[in-house]
């Protein structure tokens, strides 16, 4: 690391404290400004103060992440638009006729969707059409809301997006890395199952049975037929190896080739401020990395026995319940590849941060943004009612990913 001046070394600090202060608080009195505002004011100011080269700023932007990102969303509006999601809601309604099938069903929907499709996208899409189904059934919403928030998006690369930002940094192959993590995904799914429906006796005990009802199943035949196929294709190209980035962009490029759909409707689909906020928390931490993380700073964190799993899943635990998952990922990658076993450890890290946001309804962008979806429709996700489950989950299923790893 290069010498710095002690007030920039200060500048880094405040910067990055500020940064990740309105990120695990999502606003700050007064101001308007939000996350990714924050991430992207945080890292102007890494650049205007000193601390990064506008070059400098560039290269700590991992464009993996972001055009992965980019094109999984392009793919979900398509599948949006087309109908896909409707369709899967119709055929539950057709063949469930109970409520402890249909919260199997809506679990099962949202662990395998998440899997591949990014789990922050599926609850924005799913989230609407469940609560709509329940709605009409009469059921309890709540713990079907719980099922779509908690259903676990640990198996793959592309589940969520800390796991985004782990498979470019740490280079594990898809396959490699579903190998590792969908033992672990599968059991959070059973657990989650368990603990939803012991905690809602009187809504999933009962010998009650469905009243028949009708849900069209709007679709554009020849754009879903389309979406299904590219997403098949990457999918197989993932397992193949092949770069997920690339094949991610160029299939979501494909699918804007298209005589039936504006261009616009895809693009509102798009969370642009997300990408906006990972753009500016990685210039964040690369100003962070040159001007505080000294050699001597990597020595001291590799004293704290981060090679432990345990500690190692405990710390990422704790940071992803304090600034979330993503930036407690971004921060944990200047220590990682240093570990014994780097990629063991990027497992760990994955599991941990992913399974750490079930701990409450504020330790992930994806339990937010059912909650907010869920209030928008008039129903309330409170944060009691979230903790219920998502505690003893999170403890059950990092104790099971720990074993298993």
């Amino acid at each position: 690391m290069n010498w710095m001046p002690e007030t920039t070394i200060v500048a880094a600090w405040l910067i990055f404290l500020a940064t990740y202060a309105v990120v695990a608080l999502g606003k700050i009195p007064v101001y308007r400004i939000d996350r990714a505002g924050a991430a992207l004011l945080g890292g102007s100011l890494m650049v205007a103060t000193g601390v990064l080269s506008l070059e400098e700023a560039y290269r700590a932007v991992d464009f993996n992440t972001i055009v992965l990102l980019l094109g999984m969303m392009i793919v979900v509006a398509n599948l949006r638009l087309s109908g896909f999601f409707r369709v899967i809601t119709h055929w539950i309604v057709a063949y469930v006729r109970r409520p402890i099938t249909l919260l199997g069903m809506v679990i099962f929907f949202s662990g395998v969707l998440s899997a591949f499709l990014v789990n922050d996208t599926i609850c924005l899409v799913m989230t609407p059409l469940v609560l709509e189904l329940v709605t009409r059934l009469k059921r309890n919403p709540i713990p079907y809301l719980l099922a779509i928030a908690t259903a676990s998006s640990v198996a793959t690369i592309t589940g969520n997006p800390q796991n985004i930002i782990i498979g470019s940094l740490s280079r594990i192959p898809y396959g490699d890395f579903a190998a590792a993590l969908v033992p672990v995904a599968v059991i959070g799914l059973m657990i989650t199952s368990v603990l939803i429906a012991l905690s809602y006796r009187s809504e999933f005990f009962t010998r009650d049975q469905f009243d028949k009802i009708d849900i069209s199943a709007r679709y554009h035949g020849p754009l879903l037929a389309k979406s299904i196929v590219v997403m098949a294709v990457m999918v197989v190209l993932f397992f193949f190896g092949q770069p997920v980035a690339k094949v991610a962009i160029v299939g979501g490029a494909f699918l804007l080739l298209t005589r039936r759909v504006r261009p616009e409707k895809v693009y509102i689909e798009i969370d642009w401020p997300l990408l906006v906020m990972f753009v500016g928390l990685f210039v964040v931490i690369g100003g962070l990395e040159k001007a505080v993380i000294t050699a001597d700073v990597s020595a001291s964190i590799a004293r704290q026995h981060l090679d432990n799993p345990t500690i190692l899943a405990s710390v990422t635990a704790v940071l992803s319940n304090l600034v979330s998952n993503v930036p407690a990922v971004l921060l944990l990658k200047s220590f990682v590849p240093n570990l014994q076993d780097p990629q063991r450890a990027w497992l760990v890290v994955a599991m941990a941060a992913t399974l750490a946001g079930n701990f409450t309804l504020v330790g992930s962008v994806a339990n937010l943004i059912v909650a907010q979806r869920a209030k928008a429709r008039g129903v309330e996700l409170n944060f009691g009612a979230y903790f219920k489950v998502g505690a003893p989950l999170t403890v059950l299923t990092i104790a099971f990913g720990l074993l298993w790893l």
